[in-house]
């Protein structure tokens, strides 16, 4: 469970590359290097990425929930979900992810043609840059705010029953518990409002990403089904690829992220089926560690934390001040991301005080 958390994140990293320099209208990239959101065939990356790791994320992180629940209790496992989760999505902005919000302000002024701030006094625009510097700690805000529903819904189911019931689910049950995923991506608002909280809405979706996490803690986490996963993992796999060979080829060139893709039955389909095949695979081929594995399993929260400030620091640079061809910039931005945030990661982590805000860690061990 901890190669398949990190190997995730790292995916997370690359996709936001890719993410960053997309041509198919998805919010809060820089744009493109062609104007026809036909081409640019590398933004495939996210049409067979973005479907299922975020949703993947939030199932491990069930999982790993009814594991530490075994081990901490209610009252501990909040407060070192308080430290790790919201101290860092909260304080951290405020001390390192402005930094973020800057790049993404002026991001959003080269799409807009004009900065979103106007002419502001500096004091107000650090605050916007705080507020713009979220990004992807939209995950961890979400996740603290699931945790803590856990331990209101457990308060209520005192002996784990529904835990209890999930352990018995069969083959047939475990497919058709993808019809809650289905279900979960029809609550998106379809015409979100540019002048409402609508996008925000669509881009933390409650309830879609709860049913995951709820699925990884009643379910999932049960040995027994884990096992009936992953003797399924080659056909699983076979399945789910070729959901999201379809699902690319049926929506190329449209916003992948937009209601109308992610509430449609294709995407679901090549959803869940990549996130039981992921679990399947990973329980058969991946159960096992080495020191790189064990380091990523340690790391991985951090560097999924920092990685975003460079993408968007050097992706804008590359962007806008050099003229180097598209495919030298990939190659730059791939290197960079995965090299930087270790390194950013480890440095900020030295750090004393400035670890607990954005890293949520009070000492500096491993």
């Amino acid at each position: 469970m901890d190669n398949l958390r990190w190997v995730t994140v790292v995916l997370v990293l690359i996709y936001h590359v890719f993410y960053f320099y997309n041509n198919k209208g998805v919010f809060g990239g820089i744009g493109g290097f062609d104007p026809d959101p036909t081409h640019q065939i590398q933004d495939a990356v996210m049409y067979i990425l973005y479907p299922w790791f975020m949703m993947l994320l939030f199932l491990v992180a069930g999982i790993s929930s009814k594991y530490a629940l075994e081990k901490k209790g209610d009252k501990e496992f909040m407060r070192s979900r308080t430290l790790k989760l919201l101290v860092p999505s909260t304080i951290g902005l405020f001390v390192f992810h402005w930094i973020c919000g800057y790049f993404n302000t002026a991001v959003t002024t080269v799409v807009n043609g004009e900065s979103p701030f106007g002419d502001v006094p500096a004091v107000a625009k650090y605050f916007m840059y705080v507020i713009s510097g979220t990004g992807p700690l939209w995950f961890i805000q979400d996740l603290w705010l699931f945790s803590l529903v856990l331990v209101l819904i457990r308060k209520v189911d005192r002996k784990d029953r529904v835990w209890t019931l999930g352990g018995k689910v069969g083959y047939a049950g475990i497919f058709l518990l993808g019809l809650l995923v289905f279900l979960g991506e029809q609550t998106l608002i379809a015409d979100p409002r540019p002048e409402t909280m609508d996008g925000l809405v669509n881009l933390y979706k409650p309830i879609a990403y709860f049913i995951p996490f709820m699925l990884g803690y009643w379910v999932f986490s049960h040995d027994g089904i884990q096992e009936k996963v992953a003797r399924l993992h080659i056909p699983l796999l076979v399945a789910a690829l070729a959901s999201g060979i379809a699902f690319t080829i049926a929506f190329w060139g449209k916003d992948n992220t937009s209601p109308e893709c992610l509430g449609g039955w294709l995407n679901n389909l090549y959803a869940y089926l990549m996130i039981l095949a992921m679990l399947g695979c990973f329980k058969t081929w991946f159960d096992r560690t080495g020191k790189f594995a064990s380091y990523m399993s340690r790391s991985s929260f951090g560097i999924y934390i920092v990685h975003y400030t460079i993408i968007a620091s050097l992706g804008y640079t590359l962007k806008m001040y050099t003229a180097l061809p598209a495919f030298v910039i990939y190659v730059i931005m791939l290197i960079a991301v995965l090299l930087l945030s270790p390194a950013l990661y480890e440095l900020l982590r030295r750090i004393p005080l400035v670890r607990w805000c954005v890293l949520g860690i009070k000492k500096n061990k491993h």
